[in-house]
C-alpha cells in the first residue's frame, strides 16, 4: 500500500510542476491576470478539475511561481554577502549571480519583473514578501560589518533594500540584453557595478 501511495505522490507532484511549467510558458506572452485555468490544463493534457488538486486559484499557482522564481535565491544572496571580503567583492560577486540566474531562468525573472506590478493582488504580495525577506537578509549580513558599528537598524534596512532594489533593475536590464551581443550585456554588469559602488560610497559618508 505505502509503495502505490508513494506512486501516486511522485504522479502528484509531476503533474504539479507540470502545470506550473506550463503557465510559466504561457506566461511569456501574456499577464497572469488574463492566463486562463483551461489554457494551462489544455497545455497539460489534463482536465480542468484536475488542476484544483493542486491549486485553489490561478492566483494561487501565481504564488507558488513567485516562491519557485524567488524561494531559492536566499541562500545563495545570504552567502554572497556573507562571504565576500568588502563591498567590491560583494558587489561583483552580485552581478556575476544576477547575470547567470538570468541567464538560466530568464522566464522566472520576467514573470517577477511583469507580475511585481501587475493586476493579481495575492501575487503583488508574494513577490513583495519575498523582497522584505531579502531586504531583512542582507540587512543582518550588512550588519555584521565593522562601517555598521554605529548604525542603526532602520538605516541598515534602507540600505539593504536600496541594494535589493538595484538587484532587481539589473536582473531586468540583463533579461533585456539576453538576445543583445556581448558586449551589452558587459555594458550592464559594468553601469550595475558602477550604481552599486555609488551606493556602497553613499554608505561610507552617511553618519557624516
Amino acid at each position: 500500500m505505502s509503495h502505490t501511495l508513494g506512486i501516486r505522490q511522485v504522479q502528484k507532484q509531476k503533474t504539479r510542476q507540470a502545470l506550473l511549467d506550463a503557465a510559466l510558458g504561457l506566461l511569456e506572452e501574456q499577464s497572469l491576470s488574463s492566463l486562463g485555468l483551461r489554457e494551462v490544463t489544455r497545455a497539460v493534457g489534463v482536465a480542468p478539475t484536475a488542476f484544483y488538486r493542486h491549486f485553489r486559484s490561478i492566483a494561487d499557482l501565481g504564488v507558488a511561481l513567485v516562491e519557485e522564481a524567488l524561494g531559492s535565491l536566499h541562500p545563495m544572496i545570504r552567502t554572497t554577502v556573507s562571504t565576500a571580503d568588502g563591498s567590491g567583492q560583494r558587489i561583483e560577486r552580485a552581478i556575476e549571480l544576477i547575470a547567470d540566474h538570468v541567464a538560466v531562468y530568464p522566464a522566472h525573472v520576467r514573470f517577477i519583473a511583469r507580475e511585481r506590478h501587475g493586476g493579481v493582488q495575492p501575487v503583488r504580495q508574494a513577490i513583495r514578501d519575498q523582497l522584505s525577506r531579502f531586504g531583512q537578509e542582507v540587512r543582518d549580513e550588512l550588519a555584521k560589518d565593522p562601517e555598521s558599528a554605529d548604525w542603526d537598524d532602520d538605516d541598515l534596512l534602507m540600505l539593504a533594500n536600496l541594494y535589493v532594489d538595484q538587484m532587481l533593475i539589473t536582473a531586468s536590464l540583463f533579461l533585456e540584453a539576453q538576445e543583445s551581443p556581448e558586449e551589452e550585456r558587459e555594458r550592464v554588469a559594468q553601469v550595475a557595478e558602477r550604481q552599486m559602488r555609488l551606493i556602497s560610497i553613499g554608505r561610507r559618508h552617511w553618519l557624516d
